[in-house]
């Protein structure tokens, strides 16, 4: 099972290894799929190098009068207290979600367990309707917390809904305290926000909530949403953060189709290296079609998706999401911190190299050993070298498209340096990796990690 870093900034295992959260959203993944399509998703993931899928169990295409790819519902009488369980195996809903956790589980992945979707304590927008209440909450928990107790899960509350009033607060107290009571606190819990908010701003202070969960949002510029990362892994007190929800693949940029277009694997990768070095311990993928499961010949589509998830699976921005996890695992990853302050800003220290969609960002170690910044245009910026303490510094340039890393040379660790990525080009993005050159540090990214 998974657990909070002693430093209070990161996850890792039992034994005390980096866990690295590269999660997918398939929200609709125990709703819309069958038992052969969910191994063929999940397959493809874990060849991927995902470590983590994110889906609810009472899902939000779903009102509960309607059934599963089995014809199967959730709920007896859309009541918490009932889930509809029947005898004999592969005979309910809820063997179907056991069959989907147990197969994840087998491939190294992890389930983001979301015991509903957010319209069913507060409907807001979407299909609802609003079942739960503080004691049915508890209940429902309780069920869910002792069904799926031994499983490789992460208990994610709330479902893209913000909280609005006190019942709405102790609906989530409640089933975070039904969980925590049936599982024996053996797994973690996290709190999925609405678009352009985080978990901490109404939970920083509860002791269930593990870590903080953000949902930056389908929108392509830093400021004003991927900014926020940082802003929650300074909060008090230190909780661990990432994003939860950030830019789709093949997603309408902030939902205006015709007059933005949709995104590219550049606008996924940009908020992937943006999130992880302002502070965040993980990552989340998602794709426009895979969210929703949609597939033409079944079901009605949600905000026009470009393709079935079976095609949109082999979308190149998924397949480069592992190259993240690689390059900072190949280095030492617990003592990682943010840290802007090694490019170079100029006269005003508040603007970095680029703005909006080309934000550079930093991240170092606390011991000097590497520093690495992301240019996610090839433009010319400047380092400053005394960021690591050896006076020889070996640079490597890191392409994320293909995980490749290139020897750039030795420098000498004196002032500021100039730096020109490789290949011109506004989608052309680029990692600059710096290290000690007395570490004996493998290729940045060469390496293949296994959970």
């Amino acid at each position: 099972m998974l657990k909070v870093s002693e430093n209070h900034r990161f996850l890792v295992t039992e034994s005390g290894k980096p866990f690295f959260w590269l999660g997918d959203t398939a929200w609709e993944l125990f709703h819309r799929l069958s038992r052969e399509e969910a191994d063929t998703y999940l397959e493809d993931r874990a060849k991927k190098g995902f470590t983590v899928i994110q889906a609810a169990a009472l899902a939000e295409m779903d009102d509960l009068s309607g059934k599963n790819f089995y014809g199967h519902s959730a709920l007896r009488e859309k009541d918490p207290t009932q889930p509809d369980v029947q005898e004999g195996p592969h005979n309910d809903y809820w063997d179907h979600v056991d069959y989907i956790v147990a197969k994840a589980n087998s491939l190294g992945l992890y389930i983001a367990f979301l015991p509903t979707w957010g319209d069913k304590w507060n409907k807001k927008w979407g299909v609802g309707p609003e079942i739960f209440t503080p004691a049915n909450a508890e209940i429902y928990g309780r069920w869910l917390g002792e069904r799926y107790r031994d499983a490789q899960v992460v208990w994610v509350l709330g479902g893209d809904r913000p909280v609005e009033n006190d019942t709405h607060r102790e609906i989530i107290r409640s089933m975070a305290r039904g969980l925590r009571a049936a599982d024996g606190g053996k797994h973690l819990i996290s709190f999925h926000p609405p678009g352009g908010n985080g978990s901490a701003e109404w939970w920083q202070g509860e002791d269930w909530l593990d870590f903080n969960m953000r949902q930056n949002g389908h929108q392509a510029e830093f400021t004003g949403r991927y900014d926020q990362t940082r802003v929650d892994y300074d909060r008090v007190p230190i909780k661990p953060v990432f994003d939860a929800e950030p830019m789709y693949e093949d997603h309408p940029v902030g939902f205006k189709a015709k007059e933005l277009g949709y995104s590219t694997a550049s606008d996924v990768r940009r908020p992937l290296y943006w999130n992880l070095f302002s502070g965040a311990f993980g990552h989340t993928y998602g794709n426009h079609a895979i969210w929703q499961m949609f597939d033409p010949d079944r079901r009605q589509p949600a905000n026009a998706p470009l393709m079935p998830w079976f095609e949109a699976i082999k979308q190149p921005g998924a397949g480069q999401m592992q190259h993240a996890r690689n390059l900072l695992l190949s280095r030492p990853f617990l003592s990682r911190v943010p840290d802007d302050s090694v490019i170079v800003t100029g006269v005003n220290p508040n603007i970095m190299p680029g703005a909006g969609r080309s934000r550079f960002v930093a991240t170092r170690d606390t011991e000097g050993t590497y520093a690495m910044i992301y240019a996610p245009v090839s433009r010319t910026f400047k380092v400053r070298m005394e960021v690591i303490k050896n006076p020889q510094i070996k640079a490597w340039w890191f392409n994320p498209r293909d995980g490749q890393a290139t020897l750039l040379g030795m420098f000498k660790n004196e002032g500021e340096q100039e730096f020109t990525p490789p290949s011109p080009g506004e989608a052309q993005d680029w990692v600059l990796v710096l290290d000690d050159a007395t570490k004996d540090y493998s290729t940045p990214g060469a390496q293949q990690f296994n959970q």
